[in-house]
């Protein structure tokens, strides 16, 4: 079974299970376990950091219990915290798997950028209170597109050895107060997306120059690189198959 869900982040570890550590796959797994009265290991699409949010995030588990599909959601809906909730389940082919066959991911950082802090969007946004140039940062992001070695973008305590990967799309845009910068590829490293953004967040106040994005890439060198924003503005926003 294909689950396909989203998620606020804010009270999770990540989703990946840890030891002592509440996470969103300990959550659907207890709530899967419960409902199938056996304990299955689901599979997740992208192993999403502490405070990080889906839109959509694409996970599977195999059982032999014939449950259709619209029951599995009901079921599930009602286990789930309500920071959790599936949105459609799919029978799909035994080889499936959500994380390796993955074709693209989509994320998008949200920003709000406003002098005056929005109470109502604690957890969910960078608040950030200095003007951004949504204009300028979207023509540096189009510097992001392309096939390349990213290693100046991958955070410190990643275990990954092949640091290329190719982004299809990136953008930033503004509506009100919110900006939002927007990011598609085949794949991304650890903390690449917030690197990304605390890149653009210095082109913006000057620390680097908006046609400098290349050449840092370039370098492999991630202290040229801008620092890596907070996690509460970054949302797994589409995954493709």
């Amino acid at each position: 079974l294909r689950l396909w869900l989203k998620y606020n982040g804010t009270a999770y570890h990540g989703w990946q299970i840890q030891e002592n550590a509440d996470t969103v796959q300990g959550q659907l797994e207890g709530a899967v376990e419960q409902i199938f009265c056996e304990r299955i290991s689901v599979n997740g699409c992208s192993r999403t950091d502490a405070g990080v949010h889906a839109n959509e995030f694409c996970c599977n588990f195999r059982t032999e219990n014939p449950m259709p599909c619209e029951t599995v959601v009901r079921a599930l809906n009602a286990k789930l915290p309500l920071d959790i909730v599936i949105l459609k389940c799919e029978e799909v082919p035994m080889e499936f798997h959500a994380r390796f066959d993955t074709k693209s991911k989509e994320y998008i950082y949200k920003i709000w950028n406003s002098e005056l802090r929005n109470p109502f969007l604690l957890d969910t946004v960078l608040q950030y209170k200095h003007k951004l140039d949504e204009a300028k940062l979207d023509n540096a992001a189009k510097g992001f597109i392309g096939t390349y070695d990213f290693r100046a973008f991958c955070a410190s305590g990643s275990s990954v050895q092949d640091t290329v990967r190719t982004v299809f799309d990136a953008s930033v845009t503004r509506e009100g107060d919110l900006v939002i910068f927007r990011v598609s590829g085949d794949g991304f490293l650890y903390n690449m997306v917030r690197i990304m953004v605390g890149t653009l967040i210095y082109i913006n106040e000057g620390k680097i120059k908006e046609d400098d994005i290349k050449s840092i890439i370039l370098s492999l060198d991630r202290t040229k690189a801008g620092k890596t924003v907070s996690p509460e503005g970054l949302y797994l926003n589409k995954v493709s198959y």
